[in-house]
């Protein structure tokens, strides 16, 4: 009994070992040297996108690059994955932005610690997979409506608009832009258009240095020259907007009041269900990439440690950012040492070059973020599903919509609905009952070999094929069918070969049906049922009523047994 508890823990502890102490077994200094020189780049890539994704979220630079330290370095050290970077991502920017104009900083780090804890409770459950079945639409739908609404929140930066205070809505958002085009900034709106260029250019000169890091300094060079020595005004910096703190963050503590919990509940689920899904989406895509593995559970225990962590810090939501762990795959990173060296460099940047990112101009960002938007826009993918199926453009657009226009949480909850309702039409579209009179065609069945051939059936026998799933839809069907039966038969042979499970309902109408053939003097015969409907009849007392007699293996046993009852007869 010991033993067998010890392996069982044994067991367990190896599911759940991170891969970070995984990796030290065959851990080389050539690899550590690849892992260095990854590491160090990915720190760079990471930090204007940590800077610009926290203010466009609502907070300042500093906490952005926090998240990425501090949040980054518990994904490495904790994960599943070999080379997955965490961090801050573009995905979360509306959500924490609308938390925090709803409840404030300290409700955001409230709703955090909850999906935190959400994603550790996931994780524990071994719920890493289920994660996978979210319809591919609703993916798209929802990370293309993210990326127009990211978009939508940088034009005034881009342009340099002077405008009243923003409204949350996108049709509010559009509505005063329109109105401010007139205060236009044309040298705010070369700055923010050349970034964009830079940041889509730059890779064909040099796939080493990103072009976001590259068009951070340059700009913020010009700027800094125009404003210094060349008198221009306008031009709005991060030093205009933030007061930039280099140093360690300090510790906070979190309202958990009942009521505050409950209200937060929605919004940490938000959270925690983006998060999972972006970061094994993350992992999916590296694992291709490497060849590689990762453990979807263990992945999202480490991003749930980090984001029950990061509140304390002041941070915001961590989740696995697929651009970064790329980058980190192309210098060479294989291992989480890359992703814990990353956070390093970012945080020896936090100390010690922190104060100089008071001179990068808003627009840099802004053009920066354009770029995130236009790669979290899934074009390609979204083009592609609106070629396929209705049901699948239905609910892409819907998801695509709600996202854009209310709010992300109920655009899931609908396309998820949705998608469950097209699941069922499509399951009772494929399903059929088939009413056998006369002869039987046969398609190898098992037990016989023989080429397509027909089998007679008797007179007093009547044969109905269940040919799907024998669940709610399609329950109801085999009842209509049934019931306008002219002739009374001595025996129903009902086939179930092609039944790969029965629900509640189906078992339901089974149990009335052989109630009905009893109490009609009809014996009732089932034919290849499958081990694992077996299994639910006999739970369901319905073998019990038929009688393990009557339940055969295939449909040459089962008419050879009700010949033999209708000699009885």
């Amino acid at each position: 009994m010991n033993t067998k508890k010890q392996q069982s823990w044994q067991q367990a502890l190896d599911e759940f070992t991170p891969q970070l102490f995984k990796c030290f077994r065959d851990y080389s200094v050539e690899r550590f040297t690849k892992d260095l020189m990854a590491g160090i780049i990915v720190g760079i890539v990471a930090l204007p996108l940590a800077i610009a994704f926290g203010i466009a979220s609502g907070v300042s630079p500093e906490v952005g690059l926090t998240t990425a330290i501090i949040g980054g370095f518990i994904v490495s050290f904790l994960g599943g994955s070999s080379v997955q970077i965490g961090g801050p991502t573009g995905a979360f920017i509306v959500i924490v932005y609308g938390i925090i104009q709803q409840y404030g900083i300290g409700g955001l780090a409230t709703a955090t610690f909850m999906a935190g804890l959400i994603l550790i409770l996931i994780g524990l459950l071994r719920l890493g997979t289920v994660i996978r079945f979210i319809p591919y639409p609703i993916i798209v739908g929802f990370t293309s409506g993210i990326a127009v609404t990211i978009f939508t929140t940088q034009i005034k930066d881009l342009f340099g608009l002077t405008t009243e205070a923003l409204p949350g809505d996108f049709i509010g958002k559009w509505s005063i832009y329109f109105e401010s085009f007139g205060t236009i900034s044309w040298i705010t709106t070369v700055i923010g258009i050349a970034t964009v260029a830079l940041v889509f250019l730059f890779p064909k000169i040099s796939k080493k240095i990103p072009g976001s890091l590259v068009a951070i300094i340059l700009m913020t060079l010009i700027v800094y020259l125009l404003q210094h020595y060349g008198q221009v005004s306008g031009l709005e910096t991060i030093g205009d907007r933030f007061t930039f703190s280099a140093k360690l963050p300090e510790i906070h503590g979190l309202n958990l009041d009942p009521d505050t919990l409950r209200e937060l509940l929605p919004s940490a689920f938000t959270i925690a269900m983006l998060g999972a899904i972006e970061s094994l989406l993350s992992a999916s895509v590296a694992d291709g990439a490497i060849g590689e593995k990762h453990n979807s559970n263990v992945e999202l225990l480490a991003q749930g440690v980090a984001n029950v962590v990061i509140p304390f810090v002041g941070g915001i939501p961590v989740t696995g950012a697929i651009a970064r762990t790329m980058t980190n795959i192309k210098n060479g990173g294989r291992s989480p040492i890359a992703g814990l060296i990353h956070a390093i460099v970012l945080l020896l940047i936090l100390l010690f070059l922190g104060p100089l990112t008071a001179y990068i101009p808003m627009a840099c960002l802004a053009g920066i973020l354009v770029v995130v938007s236009y790669n979290m826009s899934e074009w390609k993918s979204f083009l592609a599903i609106l070629r396929g199926p209705k049901g699948d453009v239905a609910v892409l657009i819907v998801t695509f919509v709600l996202t854009v226009l209310l709010d992300l949480t109920i655009a899931i909850e609908i396309g998820m609905i949705l998608s469950a309702l097209l699941f069922m039409r499509r399951t009772y579209l494929a399903s059929d009952v088939v009413r056998h009179e006369g002869t039987i065609p046969l398609d190898n069945e098992v037990a016989h070999n023989q080429k397509e051939e027909e089998l007679e059936v008797p007179s007093d026998v009547e044969i109905f094929e269940i040919q799907g799933p024998f669940f709610f839809g399609i329950a109801n069907r085999f009842e209509e069918v049934t019931k306008f039966v002219a002739k009374k038969p001595l025996v129903r042979i009902l086939r179930m070969r092609r039944v790969p499970f029965v629900d509640a309902t189906g078992a339901h109408n089974l149990a009335i049906m052989a109630e009905k053939c009893r109490t009609a003097g009809i014996t009732l015969v089932l034919s290849g049922v499958r081990p694992e409907v077996q299994e639910t009849l006999r739970n369901s007392g319905i073998t019990a009523r038929i009688g393990e007699e009557n339940i055969c293996p295939d449909i040459h046993q089962a008419l050879a047994h009700t010949r033999s009852l209708l000699v009885k007869n």
